[in-house]
């Protein structure tokens, strides 16, 4: 049973950190706790066996069973008005509950496993556009390297909607974890001689994805055991790396499924 608390301050203990949270993109790796704010993040983790440790409602939210619901399913629950709600949301219509929940450390390589690394990649949205595909088609772990965008800040967790439950998440590596990996690497690369298409991938293998402006750091495309193009029919210059990434995990997907794969 939830034990549950009514707050009314704003200078609350609690709420002061969840600002902290919300505000810091890396926030949670000096509190140790992720706030996820939302109705479907909130579902996804609960769906995905999560037990969160706090629950955050408002009060119309509280009266509503459906929400009560939700909310019960946390080891402690804070119900709040409206404004102290709208204090921590940085979203522009912020949702009735959220919930704090321990975040797990930076995560442990698995070798043999369907990758994707993320080589400094900046951008958050297409971070977790990138997690969202690659749950959805068959990636089991993100290797996210030094200098890539917070797996678990706000930008991140909203993009990939869920995504992050389902999936091994392993930050703040160094291109040496790699050799842990256990598959072979794979990049597209404009100057490729073989279409992904075309190409026979190795299953598993690891893709390689590069910051959006740099791509690739060469030392690590030097890695490669497969660089593949894509077909850009259209003389577009380059595609996003998240519309890359969806296409190249697709093709993946497609391939695994051939009755001689």
């Amino acid at each position: 049973m939830a034990v549950v608390k009514a707050i009314s301050s704003r200078d609350n203990p609690l709420l002061m950190r969840l600002r902290k949270l919300a505000s810091d993109p890396g926030g949670y790796r000096k509190l140790g706790e992720i706030w996820l704010e939302g109705d479907h993040l909130c579902s996804a983790f609960l769906q995905h066996g999560g037990v969160p440790a706090q629950a955050v409602i408002t009060e119309a939210a509280w009266e509503e069973p459906r929400w009560r619901e939700i909310a019960s399913r946390a080891s402690a629950v804070v119900v709040l008005p409206q404004t102290l709600m709208n204090g921590l949301s940085t979203l522009e219509s912020p949702p009735p509950i959220g919930f704090v929940v321990p975040w797990q450390g930076a995560g442990a390589l698995a070798s043999g496993l369907p990758s994707v690394v993320l080589d400094r990649l900046q951008d958050a949205g297409n971070v977790g556009t990138i997690l969202r595909s690659a749950a959805a088609l068959g990636v089991e772990q993100i290797v996210a390297l030094k200098g890539t965008a917070a797996l678990w800040s706000g930008k991140v967790l909203r993009a990939a909607m869920g995504a992050h439950f389902g999936l091994r998440l392993v930050e703040g590596a160094g291109p040496d974890a790699l050799d842990a990996l256990g598959v072979p690497l794979v990049a597209t690369s404009s100057h490729a001689t073989q279409w992904l298409h075309e190409a026979r991938l190795p299953n598993p293998c690891a893709w390689l994805l590069g910051h959006e402006g740099q791509g690739v750091d060469p030392e690590l495309l030097g890695r490669c055991a497969l660089t593949v193009g894509i077909p850009q029919p259209g003389g577009e210059e380059s595609l996003n790396v998240a519309s890359a990434a969806a296409i190249c995990f697709y093709e993946a997907l497609r391939q695994r499924s051939l009755p001689d794969a």
